[in-house]
């Protein structure tokens, strides 16, 4: 507990942990367990090409989200990328996908052939609409990326009724939204095909890896195919292939991951009730809240700062890190800011976008996280609301 702002790190206090409180999700499974489905790769001397592994966690994920087919990629961003350009209409050119998403989407777009069309997005979820995304949709379109944000869904049903009535598929990122459900459905069901990550900062953790959902069989054909160098058979090449092939060691970890998940989206929902109770004392700070109606992984915690907030987004920021709380900005600068400079992209209004990405803040989260964290985190940030008036002072007074 602090008790004058000169005890703050940023001013030459002690930090409030000695080590990084990260915002990533960092599953770390018993080692044991881990060891013991990484044995079986030497016992069947295939480390990687579509191994027992690989096979066993494809086969879990297709059951867990209710699809007939699951297709590991080596990261999300090639499973997205493969699937944007397997999924795209030929002959036409634009993805339209929201503005306020992961920072390097459009680069994803760049490199399946496709131009972004950014769309704007819901004020209370931050997800894309059917009726934000319809303003994005014209002759060029090839492909509608339904984007899930942090913490809430987007227009599941709205986006499936607008690529229907355009005849234009729709694939959903649900990279954010990994083991939620909709409407008693699980998130990977939805549209012609949706895409998780299996990197170590999300829900689940194969060190890095990504995977593809669909129950299109022809879709699933191609996906193996291209992730493998295009061949189909030995020395029989039929596609433009690559490799993005996902190891049997990324699959060990996956594998040691989803044994525990039930527990683990357990600890996870009481780190979150934890944040909860903390910012009740804080309206200042608001958080998002997860359904109470339908299941959700509660990976993150994302809080709005309202104007009764004291502190700049950026002092807020300055003075968490320094306490070593990694808190990050919510996805900003939007996309239609920073990738324009490096690619060719197409902007519908995009007015709500600008003003969401200037209020929230993620703060701490995951296995490196525990409750009693959160308590201490939140007796800072109450501190720093009392003490704004002198923390604001003494910060325009050091950078003078």
């Amino acid at each position: 507990m602090k008790h004058s702002i000169n005890e703050l790190a940023l001013f030459g206090g002690q930090p409030a942990f000695d080590s990084l409180r990260p915002i990533s999700n960092l599953l770390r499974p018993d080692i044991e367990r881990f060891l013991e489905y990484a044995k079986t790769i030497y016992d069947a001397k295939q480390f990687t090409n579509n191994g027992v592994l690989v096979r066993q966690m494809e086969e879990r994920f297709s059951l867990l989200h209710g699809t007939r087919h699951c297709i590991a990629f080596c990261s999300g961003f090639m499973a997205l990328m493969m699937a944007m350009r397997s999924c795209a209409l030929p002959d036409k050119t634009e993805v339209v996908m929201p503005s306020l998403t992961y920072r390097r989407m459009a680069d994803i777009a760049a490199w399946a052939g496709l131009v972004p069309h950014f769309c704007d997005v819901d004020v209370v979820s931050l997800g894309m609409t059917a009726k934000t995304a319809a303003n994005a949709v014209n002759e060029k379109t090839a492909l509608i990326l339904g984007v899930h944000p942090i913490t809430n869904l987007c227009d599941i049903d709205g986006l499936e009724v607008l690529a229907q009535e355009h005849s234009i598929p729709l694939l959903f990122d649900a990279v954010e939204a990994a083991y939620a459900e909709h409407k008693g459905k699980m998130v990977g069901s939805f549209g012609k095909a949706e895409v998780f990550s299996l990197h170590a900062s999300k829900q689940l953790n194969a060190f890095e890896g990504g995977y593809v959902t669909t129950d299109d069989d022809s879709l699933a054909e191609e996906l193996r195919c291209v992730r493998g160098f295009g061949f189909a058979g030995k020395d029989n090449i039929v596609r433009l292939g690559l490799n993005a092939k996902l190891n049997e060691l990324h699959a060990a970890m996956a594998l040691a991951c989803i044994d525990i998940l039930p527990a683990h989206i357990s600890q996870n929902r009481a780190r979150h009730y934890a944040w909860q109770q903390t910012l009740a004392d804080l309206p200042s700070l608001t958080l998002l809240l997860y359904s109470d109606t339908e299941p959700r992984g509660y990976k993150n915690v994302l809080v709005r700062c309202e104007d009764s907030w004291p502190l700049s987004r950026e002092n807020t920021l300055h003075i968490l890190h320094a306490e070593n709380m990694l808190a990050r900005p919510y996805y900003n600068p939007p996309l239609h800011e920073s990738s324009s400079k490096l690619l060719t992209v197409c902007n519908t209004d995009l007015s709500a976008t600008e003003k969401l990405t200037t209020q929230y803040i993620l703060l701490p989260s995951g296995d490196f996280v525990s409750e009693k964290d959160i308590a201490v985190m939140g007796k800072l940030l109450i501190f720093m609301q009392q003490h704004a008036e002198e923390i604001n002072r003494r910060i325009k007074e050091d950078n003078s």
